[in-house]
């Protein structure tokens, strides 16, 4: 495994405006990558006040309607076809066609945020990156005659809510020939990653007991928050001996406690990470004992309650090959490693569906401040995290512009993705 030395990762005193060493070569349609590199520079002013403005006014999933309003308003200005309350109600889909037929590039925004910390994970950044890869699409169709379309998904509740995966059961990706998004976490100057992320199934856990008083008759209560208490112990100590490519992380909560009453319920949620779904699926087989077990101990009563699955990001390879050739000869380098390969995405399972590609990329972090830290928020706002953003929003754009203008790129794409999900089964 690699250790990654705290001086690799870019820092806000780097100066990223000394450019990185580039490849020498050839590469796709040059007359659309000048459209695409015009536009989004054009373009800069208009989405850094976009941006500041939504992480300026987080808002967590499903509630997402100042966003979902900033969003729409500036993509009717810009030309695009919106329908507002898009089979959720702060989804929206904006959309752009230009002569008849032709393929079909679908784009995701993220809009929401963190309880507490705001956009630490870094979604304004996400959700303008979407349009800039959807302006400078239309753009490129535009100015060089070019059939197809773009279809611009504004996506809530990532954080948790699986909100992708239920636009999916709805029918929001039916039309697209392949979908893109990218995400920022700490990495190297300039780097842009494909990496994978992390499975991960959610667990909720109740336990029921029965309350007494504290001081006077303890013996006649069943103490659930010890039930808790005991099944955070017994996970803490499993983890000894689980792989470290494995996260298991939860917290403890309770109604109506109080220190002279045994308190007769607990709730727990819980995540069980790895970096295959398979995986996920083993350690969940010894996870849930720690919950029953603590029940058996304490006299209480448990009920595990399983919520959604996230799949592992699979990166459509043939789409990252594209990006990786158009970074390296064009705007910076490629790695394997960072990105958001230890966390968890809902895009993870709409890879599993159909083709897709959601690089990382980096931005300038503190010390122990990276995603979902206030740190990281921080982070989000700052010049350099926006100009990376447009940064790896062209190379998406110069993908998503071959999808369009190349059948037989979009037919290996289509043969990899095949392949790949035939390797998953």
């Amino acid at each position: 495994m690699t250790i990654v030395q705290a001086d690799v990762l870019w820092r806000p005193e780097d100066d990223y405006k000394v450019k990185p060493a580039l490849e020498e070569g050839d590469i796709y349609r040059p007359d659309i990558l000048t459209v695409i590199d015009t536009v989004i520079d054009s373009l800069s002013g208009d989405l850094r006040e976009l941006n500041l403005d939504i992480h300026d006014h987080p808002e967590l999933k499903y509630e997402e309607r100042y966003a979902h309003d900033a969003y729409t308003s500036f993509l009717e200005t810009h030309g695009f076809e919106v329908t507002k309350h898009h089979l959720l109600e702060t989804a929206w889909v904006a959309t752009y066609t230009h002569g008849r037929g032709g393929r079909v590039l679908g784009v995701n925004s993220e809009m929401d945020a963190l309880p507490g910390i705001g956009h630490a994970c870094g979604h304004n950044l996400i959700g303008i990156s979407g349009v800039a890869v959807a302006c400078a699409a239309k753009a490129a169709m535009e100015q060089l005659d070019i059939d197809g379309k773009v279809i611009l998904l504004g996506t809530p509740a990532e954080e948790g809510g699986f909100g992708k995966v239920k636009l999916w059961e709805r029918g929001a990706y039916k039309e697209m020939d392949v979908c893109l998004m990218c995400h920022p976490a700490p990495g190297p100057l300039h780097s842009i990653s494909l990496s994978s992320c992390l499975a991960v199934i959610r667990l909720e856990i109740e336990y029921s007991g029965h309350t007494a008083h504290a001081g006077l008759s303890p013996w006649e209560g069943k103490n659930a928050l010890d039930a808790a208490v005991l099944a955070y112990t017994n996970i803490a100590l499993l983890r000894q001996q689980i792989k470290s490519t494995h996260r298991v992380h939860g917290i403890i909560e309770g109604n109506d406690w109080a220190p002279s009453i045994i308190p007769d319920n607990s709730k727990m949620y819980y995540y069980i990470r790895a970096p295959t779904t398979v995986e996920a699926e083993e350690t969940l087989k010894r996870v849930v004992p720690c919950f029953e077990a603590a029940a058996l101990a304490t006299g209480t009563k448990v009920k595990v309650t399983r919520g959604s699955t996230g799949n592992e990001l699979v990166q459509n390879k043939v789409l990252g090959n594209e990006l990786s050739d158009v970074v390296r000869k064009k705007y910076g380098v490629i790695d394997y490693e960072y990105g958001i390969s230890g966390a968890s995405t809902d895009f993870g399972n709409v890879s599993y569906l159909m083709p897709g590609l959601h690089p990382g990329f980096s931005i300038p972090t503190v010390p122990e401040g990276g995603n979902h830290t206030r740190a990281f928020t921080d982070s989000a706002r700052s010049q350099a995290a926006h100009d990376a953003c447009l940064v790896v929003s062209k190379a998406l754009a110069h993908v998503g512009m071959r999808v369009i203008t190349d059948g037989g790129f979009l037919q290996q794409v289509t043969d990899a993705f095949e392949e790949q999900r035939n390797n998953k089964t």
